[in-house]
């Protein structure tokens, strides 16, 4: 349901932009990042902690604070209302809990990754991402990732992933090209 929504919106807001475009955007509106954003706008995470009791204390916290359970939380949400009211009644409110992430992803860059890799690959040229270092402890690992081009480092990344932390390093990458004038 949450993506028919969000695919719906894109496809009446934007009739003009390509395909591609209308579906990086909806990736990005969808992802497990947004949905949990947007579950911390509902405080759902708070929901959860106030009707499962049965949970110690510390651990019902930070089970509350998962990106991962939140995003399900929502989805879960999200389908509840579904099954019991109709997709009529669940678009509007999908569309409305997600507008903000719409707006950012329609004007911003979404796909750092893809957009760097794509404009390379129209000069011939690839982008190659080197992990740098792996810190912290297993349940707390933060990454921190090189976008070289060429060989040369042109963005360096931090990010609880190293997905995140590639996406940060190709920003960079990508804002060092502009800020030089590279044809990418």
């Amino acid at each position: 349901m949450l993506e028919l929504a969000i695919a719906r919106a894109l496809y009446d807001r934007f009739p003009d932009a390509s395909e591609g475009r209308l579906a990086k955007i909806r990736a990005h509106v969808v992802s497990r990042q947004s949905c949990a954003a947007v579950a911390r706008d509902l405080e759902l995470g708070s929901v959860l902690v106030q009707r499962a009791q049965d949970i110690p204390g510390p651990e019902l916290h930070r089970i509350s604070l998962s990106r991962n359970v939140l995003a399900a939380l929502l989805e879960a949400a999200i389908a509840a209302v579904y099954l019991e009211h109709g997709f009529a009644h669940v678009e509007d409110a999908v569309v409305d809990a997600f507008a903000d992430r719409i707006e950012f992803a329609s004007t911003g860059h979404v796909d750092s990754k893809t957009e760097l890799q794509e404009a390379l690959a129209r000069t011939g040229r690839i982008v190659q991402y080197d992990v740098l270092a792996v810190e912290g402890p297993p349940h707390e690992r933060r990454f921190v990732c090189a976008a070289l081009i060429d060989g040369e480092e042109l963005g360096v990344g931090r990010g609880s992933t190293k997905k995140a932390a590639e996406q940060e390093a190709a920003a960079q990458a990508l804002e060092a090209l502009e800020r030089r004038h590279v044809d990418v």
